[in-house]
């Protein structure tokens, strides 16, 4: 692990830090609420008012499991786009496409230059982190992957659009280290869809943080990474976190061939899954991940964010997840 770098911020973590992506699921008062406030049946401040009940939810279940690096929870978003779209200048709010499964979104289109207006994660990162000690992760998605999942009638060619958001979200990512943020989780899960165009998405993600100190966490799911490794490690953060857990840690393989130069958030919950792992499974993938990296360069987390799940698959996976850790910390100390 980065450890001279973390306690340099005034982070100190234990070994195997604890983590999730982000996301987790909203309790049905919150889904309703949110319906409701589509249809203006009720008000910006009592949809404010449930959000951040849910987010106190999050964070108490988070605490009370003994994860150690937290997150808000996203009650307050929609798609992981769409949110940062929507609060931007230069964007308008397209039809629905299809995510996956049976979840929608509204696709972002560019048709006038981004631009960041003001705040957009601070407000919800400097409230939850004032209900706990324990660090909160900011989080945001990066420009690459809001290009990729945005249609594009301003600029002239995807990189140029592409390194605009950069300079943007540059902007959201000083206002919250201002804030206080001293970890930044910078989410990337289009990274691998256009192989060819991962240096210029790499260029992004210099202009993005360059330069601002704080731990980076780069969170990229689900894809052929194959495809862009060892390419990916030109990204310029701390932590690669990867899912891997779908594929019974097959990437690890090539972290064998390759060497991999970076801190690792081992996903090692599959949360496109009903099934709650047991600890013993959830073990068995964090020992083969310190089989290939060495402990001080792992962290432990879900593959992906967990609002696909239901309250109760979400504790049961996490409760997994942390019984597996104290285990493993027990077993390596």
């Amino acid at each position: 692990m980065s450890r001279e770098k973390l306690q340099a911020l005034g982070v100190d973590l234990p070994m195997l830090p604890t983590s999730t992506v982000g996301s987790f699921p909203k309790p049905d008062y919150l889904v309703e609420a949110r319906a409701k406030a589509g249809r203006n049946a009720i008000t910006r401040t009592e949809l404010d008012r449930l959000e951040r009940e849910a987010t106190e939810f999050w964070v108490r279940v988070q605490e009370e499991l003994g994860v150690d690096v937290l997150v808000d929870g996203e009650q307050y978003r929609g798609d992981m786009v769409a949110y940062f779209a929507e609060l931007m200048g230069g964007f308008s709010r397209g039809g629905l496409v299809r995510s996956y499964g049976n979840r929608y979104y509204h696709k972002p289109v560019i048709v006038g230059e981004v631009r960041w207006l003001r705040p957009m994660t601070v407000a919800w990162w400097r409230w939850t982190q004032s209900l706990t000690d324990r660090p909160v992760k900011g989080m945001l998605t990066g420009p690459y992957t809001i290009t990729d999942w945005s249609f594009d009638d301003h600029y002239p060619d995807r990189k140029r659009a592409c390194l605009a958001l950069a300079r943007e979200i540059r902007k959201e990512l000083v206002a919250l280290l201002e804030a206080g943020a001293k970890i930044v989780q910078i989410d990337e899960p289009a990274l691998s869809v256009r192989p060819e165009e991962l240096p210029f998405a790499v260029e992004a993600m210099h202009t993005v943080v360059e330069g601002l100190p704080a731990y980076y966490i780069t969170h990229a799911c689900f894809g052929a990474f194959e495809t862009i490794y060892p390419g990916l490690l030109d990204l310029p953060v701390d932590n690669l976190d990867l899912a891997i857990s779908h594929s019974a840690l097959d990437l690890l393989a090539m972290f064998e061939k390759d060497p991999f130069t970076k801190d690792l958030s081992l996903g090692v919950l599959d949360v496109h899954s009903h099934v709650v792992e047991s600890s013993a499974e959830v073990k068995a993938r964090i020992m083969r991940g310190v089989g290939v990296l060495s402990k001080e360069r792992v962290w432990v987390d879900p593959d992906c964010g967990l609002k696909t799940r239901s309250v109760d698959e979400t504790r049961g996976k996490l409760a997994a997840m942390m019984a597996a850790v104290r285990e493993v910390r027990a077993a390596l100390a």
